[in-house]
């Protein structure tokens, strides 16, 4: 199946691609990097109304659902852009739902509230202790936990997990700065020693369920974006690059080796965009699609990066070359919320075991 997005889709795609090469080509990228601080690129990329696309109307977004934020995450992959803060925003929004100020106040730029759950591990998978009201436990790599002014922390209850809102202000509360190696993406570890909150009021079983399907369409559509742009880059390099007096992509293996990349990037795209619009249309399988697109895409992404560096040489371990930032961001992507083989498992428990009866 060969998906096709709408004209209107391609336009939008277009717009942020191109808003993204003025404001965030690679070398300003690499400016962000160096400092560590990536503020005036957040703020640009809320006031310019990039960070509403998929959010309702009526809570101060510009429209959409999750394909469009998948078609957002996708550019962002593809420009190896800072998307930590969005990506938390971006999955959290069926939890914080039923408050419209959290959303508006956060995709205004006023806060930011960030999912307390390890970067590599399944959204609510790993919990702290409540006692009598306040929240004690560690949770490490927390994505944009250090940009946070809340958190929203899963919680351990008798027979299932709670979710609670938390202040990053309130007393007890520890955050401690982790480096990754896709600096494009930030991290911190969070302690909580006694902290006060709020247990959010809502079916929290189905919600998770909705942020874990999220979190599977968001990372993969953002690894298609860095695949997209590891073709490219590999393609014009083997047309520069001599050997024997002949540009090495006139050699049957680098022409094999370029034809099974393109072969990834036009099966994920399908897979990835599939997975956005069956959540957006509140398929009963949509989970199963997005674990799918979790599993195959970021799998087969990761191979392809592998692919695209042994092409390029040493020259793509450099700083200076760009092929290196998304090397590296599609590597995160691959045990981001969860590694394939973690997906897979979700997969086949979601699968029947018998064959139906014929």
């Amino acid at each position: 199946m060969h998906w096709e997005l709408s004209e209107e889709q391609k336009l939008f795609t277009e717009s942020l691609a191109d808003w993204l090469r003025e404001r965030a080509d690679t070398d300003v990228l690499r400016k962000w990097l160096d400092s560590g601080d990536s503020s005036s690129f957040q703020h640009a990329f809320r006031a310019d109304g990039w960070a509403g696309v998929g959010f309702d109307e009526a809570i101060g977004g510009e429209g959409g659902g999750v394909l469009e934020l998948a078609l957002t995450s996708r550019e962002l992959g593809r420009g190896a852009a800072p998307s930590s803060a969005w990506l938390q925003t971006a999955i959290l929004a069926p939890a914080i739902a039923e408050d419209p100020d959290l959303i508006r106040t956060s995709l205004g730029g006023k806060s930011l509230i960030a999912l307390a759950t390890p970067a590599d591990r399944l959204p609510g998978q790993m919990t702290v202790q409540c006692d009598h009201g306040l929240l004690t436990g560690r949770i490490p790599l927390v994505l944009a936990a250090a940009e946070a002014t809340a958190l929203v922390v899963p919680v351990r209850r008798r027979d299932d997990v709670g979710l609670w809102l938390i202040d990053t202000a309130t007393e007890g509360v520890t955050i401690t700065p982790r480096h990754l190696l896709d600096r494009s993406r930030s991290a911190a570890d969070v302690t909580l020693d006694g902290v006060a909150g709020r247990e959010l009021d809502m079916d929290t079983a189905v919600k998770l369920d909705e942020i874990i399907t999220r979190a599977a369409i968001l990372v993969a559509a953002d690894a298609l974006g860095s695949a997209e742009r590891m073709l490219a880059l590999t393609v014009d390099y083997s047309k520069q690059r001599k050997q024997f007096g002949r540009p090495i992509g006139a050699f049957q293996a680098v022409k094999h080796a370029a034809a099974q990349m393109l072969v990834t990037v036009e099966s994920s795209t399908s897979i990835v965009f599939y997975a956005a619009q069956s959540a957006q249309d509140s398929l009963p399988e949509c989970a199963l699609h997005a674990a799918v697109a979790k599993a195959q895409v970021t799998r087969g992404v990761a191979e392809l990066a592998d692919t695209a560096l042994t092409l390029h040489g040493a020259i793509g371990f450099t700083w200076e070359h760009d092929l290196q930032l998304f090397y590296k961001r599609v590597k995160l992507d691959r045990a981001l919320f969860g590694a394939p083989a973690v997906w897979n498992e979700r997969i086949a428990a979601a699968l029947p075991l018998l064959p139906a009866a014929i």
